[in-house]
């Protein structure tokens, strides 16, 4: 199933009240009707990865909308717009003006080669929001099951942002992107050495462990090996 290494905030405060109610209490046998039959898994697992992948470009946004004091309205601006997507079709997409040409080439050159190792598809945004094509990547981008949606962002603190297909989390383990993101993601790491050094470097380090053999301690060390 995917999964999603970002917050996202609560939509409405929780209700306050001074004299709550407590129901009564009453007892009803089970039926089939109150025991429904569990989802099928592989549905599951692709809707809870949709919902992700919706987290990441919108509800995250919305974060930082709402730290700036703007109206929940208002943090719906922004988070759909195409126009920023490239002409023609590019697993890297920098709006935000991180990436220099050369490594950007560097980047598509990895992404091209990692693809064709192993199946899986990485495909980076780079932003500064609200400067971002937002949900218009995915249809863009054709999100399945074996995409990495890398969204690098720094306007909430850590700039390394994940959400993975349910096929990479079948192989991945999570720990990898949390110990991927505390590395290469924190503030004093990118402020010191730059976007484009944190961007890089969690490339490398994903390369490296999309390639290691499947196992119980595959992905268990961060390497930032060319």
């Amino acid at each position: 199933m995917g999964f999603l290494l970002q917050p996202f905030p609560l939509p409405f405060p929780a209700a306050l009240s001074t004299t709550p109610k407590i129901p009564k209490r009453t007892f009803s046998p089970p039926t089939a009707a109150s025991n429904p039959k569990p989802p099928d898994l592989k549905t599951w697992a692709h809707d809870f990865r949709s919902k992700s992948l919706k987290f990441v470009l919108a509800g995250t946004f919305a974060l930082g909308i709402s730290l700036s004091g703007l109206s929940a309205a208002d943090a719906k601006v922004g988070v759909n717009k195409p126009e920023l997507l490239p002409k023609e079709f590019s697993p890297v997409i920098d709006v935000a003006g991180f990436l220099s040409a050369g490594q950007e080439k560097r980047l598509l050159q990895e992404i091209e080669d990692l693809e064709k190792d192993t199946g899986f598809k990485l495909r980076i945004l780079a932003q500064n929001y609200p400067d971002t094509p937002g949900l218009a990547i995915k249809d863009f981008w054709q999100v399945d099951d074996r995409t990495i949606v890398f969204v690098a962002d720094p306007t909430f603190g850590n700039i390394l942002n994940f959400n993975v297909g349910a096929s990479v989390d079948l192989d991945i383990p999570r720990s990898f992107w949390s110990r991927l993101s505390g590395k290469y993601g924190n503030m004093f790491y990118w402020k010191e050495k730059g976007e484009d050094a944190s961007v890089e470097a969690a490339v490398i380090a994903i390369s490296n462990c999309l390639r290691e053999p499947v196992g119980p301690n595959n992905c268990s060390d961060v390497k930032y090996l060319m």
